[in-house]
């Protein structure tokens, strides 16, 4: 075995040290690096619990230093263009050339295979349309006192914490240069969010951070106080996020430091675990009635939630308690189960919640078959990178789209995957202020602003090229998806829709919608009995 001869051979070398040594004293200082060496071998050998390691002293120590440098050698040297996860290196080179205003054109064709299964495209159009020069705004809210008008790309909920205060001030930063919004994410707004100067989009989870007493529940006193501030333009209430839905928030221990814990009102230095669920509600209507608390305590700003769309039937039972109550939320956010996060266990991540483009399409109809898609606004969010990302989540019901992991890119994010421990080496997604210090505030908001008006100017040509006068006039028959080597599907055909109403009126609806429908109810998210 490798480890008896390690054995041998450090005997042999520390002999052959004594009697050269006895010739020519010198050679004694070679022990300051034999020693250290011997001594890490026979740890190896002898104390460590690493099989690898006590089987192959030092030797082993190889394997798991390349182990270590796996990611970087993947990304750098193994992976195409096209084959990377959980963003591919075309998506991010063009995040980066818009944030950075470089050439963003391609050279010699698409390197995507346009017969695989799987590929999508949008049907262009000869008959002449007008183009938009300007981007046009969405309102939403336009019956609260405080309306909102927003842009059609926003930078989706990641809170201080999970992101360094640089990166969080260069966010809010570029959002204030460009004319859109910055969703503060679930940690609490920060003294980062309102440097920046951004339109904020306050998100409230299970936590209440910045707005709970010291049980950890709902406070409308500090919530109303925050509420109040100018900046403060929507907000949103998280039931779930697509990355780890149904479990709760997580904040390593290593990113709680004094400041994060004064702003969330919890203990520094020990992991922020967010409930899975909220406490201040436990049915569809208790939930509405706790959004219109929200929008009285804010002084009538629109208020929403967020949700990744789990049983189906829950999601109509908050339909049905609408129409029950009369409230309805001014928007709703729906994100896709492969939504990003800094710390997620890999089940969830994996495994759990709607994938983005069914969920958009599903919360869209059932708003639309209850006759209450008018009144409510839907927010997709979910790998949102480029103009096309954009037609698509409207076409597939969406107002508007909320990018995240776009923004990191654009803030100098090279997907490193080191979100959970703290040590992003390029200052994003870390706590560590000799890692954070190297973002430059002023330059990453630039490329921030950058990325958002080129991405957006991208969604005009889009418009112009497809023959649509105005992002409201995309439907899902214009977007195409390839089933197999000659089956082509519309979205249209793929998500069939509900005319409006037809589920209140009882109109034969495609598919199991209507009894999902019958069987939900507005005073209970459980159901004893009936499809889910």
């Amino acid at each position: 075995m490798i480890r008896h001869w390690f054995f041998g051979l450090s005997a042999a070398v520390l002999a052959c040290v004594a009697l050269i040594a006895l010739a020519w004293l010198p050679v004694l200082w070679s022990l300051v690096v034999i020693v250290p060496v011997i001594g890490l071998g026979l740890h190896d050998a002898l104390i460590s619990k690493r099989a690898i390691l006590r089987n192959f002293p030092l030797l082993g120590r190889f394997r798991y230093g390349l182990e270590g440098l796996r990611p970087e050698i993947q990304q750098y040297f193994i992976e195409s263009n096209l084959d990377a996860y959980p963003i591919e290196r075309e998506v991010r080179s063009l995040v980066y050339q818009r944030a950075k205003g470089e050439l963003e054109t391609l050279p010699f064709g698409t390197q995507r295979n346009v017969y695989s299964v799987g590929y999508e495209w949008i049907a262009h159009a000869l008959a002449e349309t007008v183009k938009l020069h300007e981007e046009p705004r969405l309102v939403i809210g336009p019956d609260c006192k405080q309306p909102y008008s927003s842009s059609l790309l926003n930078i989706s909920a990641m809170s201080f914490g999970s992101l360094s205060p640089n990166a969080v001030e260069a966010m809010s930063k570029g959002a204030s240069m460009g004319n859109f919004a910055h969703n503060t994410g679930e940690g609490g707004v920060s003294p980062y969010h309102l440097e920046g100067g951004g339109d904020l989009i306050w998100q409230i989870g299970t936590g209440y951070f910045g707005c709970r007493d010291s049980t950890g529940c709902f406070d409308p006193v500090s919530f109303a106080k925050t509420a109040g501030l100018e900046q403060v333009r929507m907000i949103e209430l998280k039931l779930s996020q697509g990355a780890k839905p149904g479990h709760g928030g997580i904040l390593p221990a290593k990113k709680v430091t004094e400041e994060i814990a004064s702003i969330r009102g919890v203990r520094a230095h020990e992991a922020v675990i967010s409930p899975p669920r909220h406490s201040a509600f436990k049915t569809p209507i208790e939930l509405l009635q706790f959004l219109a608390k929200l929008r009285d305590l804010s002084g009538g700003k629109p208020v929403g939630f967020k949700i990744c769309i789990g049983r189906r039937i829950e999601f109509l039972s908050i339909c049905r308690a609408m129409l029950e109550t009369g409230i309805t939320p001014d928007f709703i956010t729906v994100d896709g189960g492969e939504g990003g996060t800094g710390a997620a266990p890999l089940e969830f991540s994996n495994s759990i919640g709607m994938p983005a483009s069914d969920a958009w399409s599903f919360a869209h109809n059932a708003l639309k078959g209850t006759g209450l898609r008018d009144r409510v606004r839907i927010i997709a969010s979910g790998k949102v990178f480029t103009g096309f990302h954009i037609v698509r989540a409207l076409a597939l019901g969406a107002d508007a789209c909320n990018s995240a992991r776009g923004m990191m890119l654009a803030v100098g994010c090279i997907q490193a995957l080191r979100c959970n421990n703290n040590t992003c080496p390029t200052g994003v997604a870390t706590q560590d202020p000799a890692l954070y210090y190297g973002l430059d505030v002023e330059d990453k908001a630039k490329r921030v602003t950058r990325y958002h008006g080129a991405t957006i100017k991208s969604l005009l040509e889009m418009l112009a090229a497809i023959g649509v006068a105005h992002p409201d006039d995309i439907t899902p028959d214009m977007i195409y998806r390839r089933r197999g080597d000659t089956q082509i599907r519309t979205f249209a055909q793929l998500h069939p829709g509900l005319a409006a109403g037809a589920l209140v009126q009882g109109e034969d609806a495609p598919g199991d919608w209507q009894e999902l429908w019958d069987a939900s109810r507005a005073d209970s998210f459980a159901t004893t009995a009936g499809p889910r």
